[in-house]
């Protein structure tokens, strides 16, 4: 069979799913929600800043909501854990192949802090990716995907014009395809090499059995590797010819290309500070047929570029397939290379202490190496972690960094302050706190560019500055500090209003004085505003220790102004062992405050090693409203108890072992609070849920009465056929095989009457989440007399991207909760009761 014919037939096989799964009435295409949600859905998308390095220019750059359904049904091979369209060599997924790589719909320049605006004229039917400044903040480049190419394009801040690099097609297949060299004049690129011939045929008859052999040693790969994996030699040829690049840099200016080496696989690929070297990974055979590229064989080299027209390579490190890795764990050898900020050229990277696997006890989980260029004398060892590194951060200066370690097994965090040439010395603790602590996060350090290119750490004297999302009882209220590195003393410089929700996106100086943050409130769109500090003044504690002024830089409209009547509220109430809980209500618009309405609970199960953390409270109801999903049934009067707190908390060793009960406790936490303030109509109550949320979702139907319908997206329902791990659950089926049953609602699929709706993307990359785990959950439901409806969305990955499938999910939703919980017949509510389990299948 043919590649195209292999195509089609994959289309027609899509196409009939979605005639299985709907009425004869609307088989032939798709359904839309009523006009008054149509339209909302099909409003323009609000814009994003992308702050040059400079400060001195932002662009806006606003995202293609839903593409159409062609683009995401266009042609696509799977190749090793990547999804490819080989008429242009386009990556067809995000990362993971849980979307469709998205489409910028327009880029506009704005000065700073002026606000003059200058739209900048893309070519007609562009695709364009995110912009990349250059360091000195005088271009900007872009990658451009067009029908049978990905282009280089390149702008000039000054003017807002933009023009193509003729000659270069770019090969984003295995990414870093376009970055600035450090000269901030050229790029290097991953081309597609010339005179590569036509992909290779598929023979007409399989030319034999696609053979796998175990050798019988003990290691186990976790569920989450087997994503889109090779499975014939004719696979293995497709991997070697679209993976195959040319490295090539290529004047800003003049357009002029310098191929570098010979092509090959490259994955990894980053220049050294000094502009003289490159770190070059390349994949190796042998493949594998279980896991994706990232475990393949790799070659790890530098590359020494700095007499024209010859590469001197020196070899780093040749690593094996590595296609036994524990779960959660890590590969043996050399891994996570990365460059020092300054120069001279010298290399970095961590090598695992303890097997690889958290499961080992050790003295040091991991030690980090250091080599010099010119890279012939041997690495010496600059640091050991306790448990595993977690990335070393550079500052402006050399004796400065922040290396940082987490405890798998705790959820813990530990930051240290290091000088890696002199490593005799111990680092100086800096933070030592669980990750899952987010009242107690620190935030990220800023960085700022330093002509080379390279991103470091803003320092002011020996203090940097720490911008953070700032959790609190209250909801996220982000802030802007500035911490002493020496003394430990901080300074609150700013902390966003409780009103708004307003985020810092960058300082415009050299020091704090002034910054640009982003604002909006549920009324006004989110703005960039340039902010002065003033005189310190008298504060209450986590309170900003100054004033400061505020001043408009950007003037972006509400596209929705209908939605401005939907109000929200944080709300906190408590499960029935003590843990402090919240959600944010929505009311639809002209909501009457005491009127129950019909409502709908959505939540994302959630994994904590501790209860403090757990009850902790993220988000915030100051943010702009704007509608996905499920949320735009608001508009046809149903409430909506949103991101509702259901955490998971046990040791992480065993985080799955009380999860039925803990699952029960939330949801009759959420919706007696819902029922309790006079909103939710304890007879209407909705539950939905995607990914490990569907999961939830049918469990909830299954083992409580507290719903009278419910819609899972893309869920997984039977974790024997994820026997190596899900979520943070790293033991494998054959070692905790009751934990896996029980929190199977397939197993529970006779005990499950309550009506529910199955969606599902039929081109589902997620391991976790096959299109398999639906079909069988409807077949298990139908089987048993339960009341159930299978749509399965053609082409659609894990996300749902098209736009008609999106207008047929809303469509979906709202049909099946209209019929079976706004127009359902009154029935008495019950408390949570538990199921037996069922016996061994």
């Amino acid at each position: 069979m043919n590649m195209s014919h292999s195509l089609a037939l994959k289309g027609i096989a899509a196409a009939t799913l979605l005639a299985c799964a709907l009425p004869a009435a609307i088989a032939a295409g798709y359904q839309q929600p009523p006009a008054n949600i149509l339209k909302v859905m099909r409003a323009p998308s609000l814009p994003g800043p992308s702050l040059s390095p400079t400060q001195d220019n932002m662009l806006l750059v606003a995202w293609q909501e839903y593409p159409s359904i062609a683009r995401v049904a266009a042609p696509y091979l799977k190749l090793a854990g990547t999804r490819i369209e080989p008429a242009n060599r386009s990556k067809h997924d995000t990362p993971g192949g849980y979307g469709i790589a998205p489409c910028a719909e327009s880029f506009k320049l704005v000065s700073v802090p002026g606000g003059k605006e200058t739209p900048i004229a893309l070519p007609a039917g562009a695709c364009p990716d995110a912009p990349l400044w250059s360091a000195d903040g005088k271009r900007f480049a872009f990658a451009n995907t067009t029908r049978d190419a990905v282009e280089v394009w390149v702008g000039d801040a000054a003017s807002g014009k933009i023009r193509k690099i003729p000659g270069i097609r770019l090969n984003p297949m295995l990414n870093d395809e376009l970055q600035w060299m450090p000269d901030q004049k050229t790029l290097l690129v991953k081309a597609v090499p010339a005179k590569l011939g036509a992909a290779p045929a598929q023979a007409n008859t399989q030319d034999g059995p696609s053979v796998q052999d175990s050798g019988g040693g003990k290691g186990e790969s976790s569920t989450y590797e087997t994503r889109d994996t090779l499975s014939s030699p004719h696979d293995e040829a497709l991997f070697d010819y679209y993976g195959a690049s040319q490295l090539t840099l290529v004047d800003a200016a003049s357009g002029k290309a310098t191929p570098l080496g010979q092509p090959a696989i490259y994955d990894g690929v980053g220049p050294a500070p000094d502009g003289k070297h490159i770190l070059v990974s390349s994949v190796r055979k042998p493949y594998s047929y279980v896991t994706t590229y990232e475990r393949f064989p790799h070659q790890v080299e530098v590359w020494n570029i700095a007499t024209p027209g010859r590469v001197a390579v020196h070899t780093i490190a040749s690593l094996p397939l590595a296609d036994r890795v524990p779960v959660h764990g890590e590969p043996l050898g050399p891994r996570d290379f990365f460059w020092r900020a300054t120069e001279p050229a010298t290399l970095l990277w961590a090598e695992a202490l303890d097997g690889g696997d958290w499961k080992n006890t050790a003295p040091a989980r991991d030690k980090v190496m250091m080599q010099k260029a010119p890279f012939t004398a041997p690495p010496v060892e600059v640091l050991r972690t306790a448990q595993r590194f977690a990335g070393l951060d550079w500052t402006e200066r050399a004796d400065i960094a922040l290396a940082s370690e987490v405890d798998l097994n705790k959820h813990w965090r530990q930051t240290r302050v290091v000088n890696v040439d002199q490593p005799q010395q111990a680092g100086k603790l800096l933070w030592d706190l669980s990750y899952d602590d987010k009242y107690a996060d620190p935030g990220s350090p800023v960085r700022r560019a330093l002509p080379n290119g390279e991103r470091v750490i803003q320092l002011d004297g020996d203090a940097i500055y720490l911008a953070g999302g700032g959790a609190s009882p209250q909801g996220n209220r982000p802030f802007l500090d500035k911490l002493d590195l020496k003394t430990g003393d901080s300074q609150r410089l700013f902390r966003s209003d409780k009103s708004a929700y307003e985020r810092f996106i960058g300082l415009s100086g050299k020091d704090g004085g002034s910054f640009l943050t982003w604002r909006q409130t549920p009324a006004e769109a989110p703005n960039a505003f340039l902010r002065k500090l003033g005189a310190p003044i008298r504060a209450d504690k986590g309170e900003a220790a100054f004033a400061s002024t505020a001043a408009a830089v950007t003037r972006i409209v509400d596209p929705t102004p209908e939605l401005r009547q939907i109000k929200k509220r944080l709300v906190k109430y408590k499960r029935a062992d003590g843990l402090d809980l919240s959600f944010t209500l929505y009311t639809p618009p002209g909501y009457q405050e005491g009127t129950r309405v019909p409502a709908i609970l959505n939540a994302y199960p959630l994994d904590y090693a501790d209860a403090a953390s757990a009850g902790q409270i993220s988000g915030s109801q100051q943010t702009f409203t704007r509608l996905y999903q499920y949320k735009y049934l608001l508009l046809a009067g149903y409430a909506v108890i949103d991101q509702a707190s259901f955490p998971v908390v046990g040791n992480p060793k065993a985080a799955y072992d009380n999860y039925l009960d803990q699952l029960k406790m939330d949801a009759e936490a959420a919706v007696n609070e819902a029922v309790k303030l006079g909103v939710a109509d304890p007879d209407r109550v909705a539950v939905t849920g995607h990914s490990h949320g569907a999961l939830m979702t049918a469990n909830l139907l299954a083992h409580t009465d507290l719903f009278r319908a419910g819609a899972a997206t893309s869920g997984s329902y039977n974790k024997t056929l994820t026997p190596f791990g899900f979520q943070s659950e790293r033991r494998s089926v054959w070692e905790a095989p009751d934990v896996y049953r029980k929190v199977s609602t397939f197993f529970y699929a006779d005990k499950l009457k309550t009506p529910i709706l199955i969606m599902h993307g039929s081109d589902d990359a997620n391991p976790g989440t096959t299109p398999l785990q639906a079909s069988k959950f409807y077949e298990a439901i139908r089987g048993n007399g339960g009341t159930a409806r299978l749509v399965m969305l053609p082409h659609e990955p894990h996300w749902y991207a098209a736009r008609e499938s999106n207008e047929q999910l809303v469509y979906e939703m709202l049909s099946w909760f209209d019929k079976y919980v706004k127009n359902a017949p009154p029935r008495a509510v019950k408390s949570a009761q538990s199921q037996p389990l069922p016996a061994q299948p």
